[in-house]
């Protein structure tokens, strides 16, 4: 966990999960990097929350890989679950739903399935692509935690790879593509500087 700048309850909060998705963001708003998967993702920003004060948003920028073919370019996403957490077994054990996917107030129709595991195989790309067309590693956990925390969150995801066979050497060539885009994205879409 890194945070870059200082959090105040007047400006957003930019959370990206590593550097190399950052690099081009050239804003004097705080930057908080949470290192990649679920459970980091999760302690950085309740972390970050928990000590004050809290951002006016937070805005969660990042790559992802398109389950379905033709996906490509930036979008903000509606709609999170998690596809590696099995809540319908969990509900038949404990009567408790435990990770009901999550709808974004600010988003659109895009859903976005995050887990630990990054997909890099046919199987696994076909069997989530029923569930979304996107998939990442941070989503879901960012999003439970500003919600726990009353803290309004965008999710905004820019396509890094194709989520099967080769897709962990295309996220490595690719990535600093994706930072230029999403940074524009920010650009635009928040309030950028002071």
């Amino acid at each position: 966990m890194e945070l870059i700048g200082k959090i105040t309850a007047d400006r957003p909060l930019l959370v990206l999960a590593v550097k190399e998705e950052a690099q081009f963001l050239d804003t004097d708003l705080p930057i908080l990097l949470t290192g990649m998967g679920k459970v980091n993702a999760a302690t950085a920003l309740a972390t970050a929350l928990g000590r004050g004060p809290r951002p006016s948003g937070v805005v969660n920028l990042g790559t992802a890989g398109a389950l379905r073919p033709g996906w490509t370019g930036t979008h903000v996403v509606g709609t999170v679950l998690q596809h590696d957490l099995d809540g319908e077994l969990l509900a038949t054990l404990t009567g408790e739903t435990y990770g009901a996917p999550l709808t974004l107030p600010d988003g659109g129709e895009v859903v976005l399935a995050t887990g630990d595991a990054f997909i890099a195989d046919e199987t696994a790309r076909a069997r989530l692509a029923v569930r979304a067309p996107l998939v990442d590693m941070e989503g879901y956990a960012l999003a439970s935690a500003a919600a726990l925390a009353g803290v309004p969150l965008r999710i905004v995801k820019h396509v890094s790879d194709e989520a099967g066979d080769g897709a962990a050497r295309t996220w490595r060539d690719t990535v600093a593509d994706c930072a230029r885009s999403l940074a524009d994205w920010a650009a635009a879409n928040v309030p950028y500087r002071s």
